[in-house]
């Protein structure tokens, strides 16, 4: 195995509250939610009638209006994340070995919007009208397919779906690939365009949704007593990662360290986590052992903290668990509070926050936190961004089917 260093040299984010990283980024510092009612289609028939979309996302420059209608947004939304995180690593005004740098990417349902699209089509309208785009455009492998050719990236290509969990697998596994000594660069991260109205109906009828509707921008609660399901969002977050070493022969700006990655199974429940948090207490002290640091050394985690009753409980045990009386000292916070959930690229987009958290020492505040609950006692910086001096931090995920990924990022030194 190389012991080299994995480093991360670009980030690219598209999200309901940020098109691009500057954007989404003081969003997340203001505490400024992106959550508002869906506007993609009629909601009168729904329980639930709000959502994260994206808002007044531009192409141009990016991609060619003749390739868009052969793109599914979750594939487009990749690829406009996936351009930024490479202008800002600078590896689009270089050459590199093409043959080692690939791509993994995370999704949870991939191109859902085109499948109902189509299949709407075959039930109104017959087979022969069937797009012959149909296959290519939904396939959840499809998005990094086109990140490869768009930037003629050789190396392992691979996409990963355990759910919410599929961008921090994704990201987990692009670290490995690196290390093991199969590529130099990975594109990596999540992407998700999932906000339709059979996906809004089939998680608001398992009640895993908000029905805040009145109030969108306070639906998302992660903690609070009062919390009564997540909301449902879209997105793309990409990093690019590359060994310290390529990165440093570059003259590369290295923006943080990559430094440990853990994955776990409930085997418990298909949509219910383990009883405290035990899949998410192993996921962790993996990521941290992977890491070679002790849980004293971590002093932040971007949480998944989804705002539905048991994520939250079970996470905020399996912490305390963990990190015992450390855990008096952390920070724990939600991005999703201003997010939403974005499913498969919800590790891809905390992802980038983490990176920036640690690059401008900012805690970004789990906002919507009024009433405490007494199963969640950590210290959730509530409602307001905070300064804190910290070097290394966790990202937690946690999906459908017991999937439990954390990554750990470290200051770069």
């Amino acid at each position: 195995m190389n012991q080299n260093k994995i480093v991360i040299t670009g980030i690219g984010a598209l999200a309901p509250n940020g098109n691009n990283v500057t954007e989404f980024w003081e969003n997340l510092t203001k505490g400024v939610s992106g959550i508002a009612p869906i506007t993609y289609f009629n909601t009168d028939d729904h329980k639930v009638k709000i959502a994260g979309e994206l808002k007044n996302v531009s192409t141009d420059h990016i991609i060619d209006p003749k390739e868009i209608r052969k793109l599914d947004p979750f594939s487009i939304y990749a690829i406009l994340a996936t351009h930024e995180a490479i202008e800002m690593s600078g590896l689009n005004d270089q050459s590199f070995e093409f043959d080692r740098a690939g791509v993994v990417i995370g999704t949870g349902v991939g191109g859902i919007q085109t499948l109902e699209d189509q299949h709407s089509t075959i039930e109104n309208r017959g087979a022969r009208r069937v797009s012959p785009q149909f296959v290519p455009k939904m396939i959840s492998n499809i998005a990094g397919g086109h990140l490869s050719l768009r930037w003629n990236l050789r190396g392992p290509n691979q996409t990963v779906t355990s759910a919410c969990a599929s961008g921090t697998d994704a990201i987990g596994i692009a670290m490995r690939l690196i290390s093991s000594g199969d590529a130099d660069i990975m594109i990596t991260g999540g992407t998700e365009a999932s906000i339709t109205p059979l996906t809004i109906a089939g998680f608001a009828n398992m009640k895993a949704l908000s029905q805040s509707n009145d109030y969108p921008q306070k639906a998302s609660r992660p903690f609070d007593l009062n919390r009564d399901g997540f909301v449902l969002s879209e997105g793309s977050g990409m990093l690019v990662l590359e060994s310290e070493a390529h990165a440093r022969n570059r003259g590369a700006e290295i923006l943080a360290e990559l430094a440990g990655y853990g994955a776990s199974d409930d085997a418990f429940h298909i949509t219910q986590p383990s009883p405290g948090g035990m899949g998410a207490y192993k996921a962790m002290e993996k990521a941290i052992f992977n890491a070679k640091l002790n849980i004293n050394q971590i002093d932040y985690i971007n949480a998944h903290g989804t705002s539905t009753p048991f994520n939250d409980k079970n996470e905020s045990k399996a912490i305390q668990s963990l990190f015992k009386d450390h855990s008096k000292n952390m920070k724990v916070s939600s991005t999703k509070s201003m997010t939403g959930h974005l499913l498969g690229a919800a590790g891809g987009i905390e992802a980038v926050s983490l990176v920036k958290s640690i690059s401008t020492q900012i805690i970004p505040p789990t906002i919507n936190y009024e009433t405490p609950d007494p199963d969640c006692t950590l210290n959730y910086v509530p409602n307001h961004s905070q300064n804190f001096s910290f070097e290394c931090a966790l990202s937690n995920t946690f999906g459908f089917g017991g999937h439990n990924a954390v990554i750990c990022i470290k200051k770069y030194c």
